[in-house]
């Protein structure tokens, strides 16, 4: 049967909606993940932690959801990401999930018993929740930009080479820690729209601004160090758009500064890394101020931005490859099938949708600042 879009358009298409999914977690769940981070520093009493705690609890379990069609979409759309970045990062990604069960568990039973060390090592167990998968999320976007120490043999099986502490290098810690600080500047930035009004949202807007400050910060010495110091890699042979799923049918080459590429083959591509660090210093100066929606859509855009521009910066490669520069998987040779590409588009374009419209849904309903008694009556967190 032939299809109405042809492979190149539906691989382009799935390139862009993954990055859609993987923003949609970053800015819906990334302020979860901001505000259990900020939780031991902004929250002193138990009353003000309860506060905290209840401006996301109602909402973080719908959030969620970007997460998994994110993976999912790996899985349908790029099998051979799924398979070596799953594989090759197993142990990270476990440490991220252990982090994020602490989640539902630290909001379920926190306020279960009275007992303040009860609570405390509940508290703790959310700020790891935060915390740990915040930093990690930055530190695999970073050794992806690296390169991931994978091959391919003419079977094309997959060999790793590399391990949990090597993921742990300057370039990737860098990357964290500018992950870490967006989503506290974008917790940050819900806690000074949804507490009330007092000194809990008094200190997430000072934490706020210095984390939006530090983003625009780490996020310019990111670029020098990608443009200058950090080899990127680019496609020397012809490139088929529409052909087999096959890595090795290319060759590339790495250099220094070959990721700004794309900038000079494409200028609109600069408005995600504007994005980013504009939005962020906009946010800087609504959290200062205290403006509530300047605050969360500036922050909002930044963390959009950061995203996009570990995207654009990449294209076409998904996945490059440190050992075998000629075996990186890009968006032209490691898709599934077309007929694949676009059954998920249908569903993709019935679902989503859904999704979008019961997230407003939940916003409108759920809108308004938390109270402090609001937040210490039966059936809160």
């Amino acid at each position: 049967m032939e299809l109405p879009l042809d492979y190149t358009t539906l691989r382009l298409i799935w390139w862009v909606l993954l990055g859609v999914l993987l923003i949609g977690f970053a800015v819906t769940d990334g302020y979860d993940l901001g505000v259990a981070t900020l939780l031991p520093f902004v929250a002193k009493t138990d009353a003000e932690r309860r506060l905290v705690i209840n401006t996301i609890g109602p909402m973080w379990e719908g959030h969620q959801v970007w997460l998994v069609l994110g993976g999912g979409a790996i899985f349908a759309a790029w099998p051979f990401v799924y398979a070596i970045s799953f594989s090759g990062f197993y142990l990270a990604m476990f440490v991220v999930l252990a982090s994020l069960i602490l989640r539902p568990v630290g909001f379920k039973y926190r306020s279960k018993r009275p007992g303040a060390a009860w609570r405390r090592n509940w508290d703790w167990a959310l700020f790891v929740g935060g915390f740990v998968p915040a930093l990690i999320f930055g530190v695999a976007v970073g050794n992806v930009l690296r390169g991931v120490p994978f091959d391919l043999d003419p079977m094309l099986r997959a060999t790793y080479e590399g391990g949990l502490i090597g993921l742990l290098n300057p370039f990737g810690l860098l990357a964290g820690l500018i992950s870490v600080a967006m989503l506290v500047m974008h917790g940050a930035s819900w806690l000074v729209v949804k507490a009330e009004k007092g000194v809990v949202r008094d200190r997430a807007a000072r934490f706020g601004s210095i984390a939006a400050i530090v983003t625009v910060i780490l996020f310019v010495v990111a670029g020098i160090w990608v443009a200058t110091l950090l080899p990127g890699y680019a496609i020397t042979s012809d490139v088929v758009t529409d052909g087999p799923s096959n890595p090795l049918r290319k060759t590339v080459e790495v250099g220094a500064g070959a990721w700004l590429g794309n900038y000079g083959r494409h200028p609109w591509m600069v408005i995600a890394p504007l994005m980013a660090a504009a939005g962020a210093a906009v946010a800087a100066f609504g959290l200062a101020k205290k403006r509530n929606a300047m605050s969360l859509v500036s922050s909002g855009v930044s963390v959009a931005g950061v995203v996009a521009t570990a995207g654009v910066s990449m294209f076409p490669f998904i996945l490059p490859s440190s050992l075998n520069p000629d075996a990186s998987l890009t968006v032209w040779d490691s898709s599934s099938s077309a007929g694949t590409l676009f059954f998920m588009l249908i569903m993709t374009a019935i679902f989503v949708p859904l999704i979008l419209f019961y997230t407003a849904w939940v916003f409108k309903v759920l809108w308004g600042r938390v109270t402090t008694d609001e937040a210490q009556s039966p059936g809160s967190y």
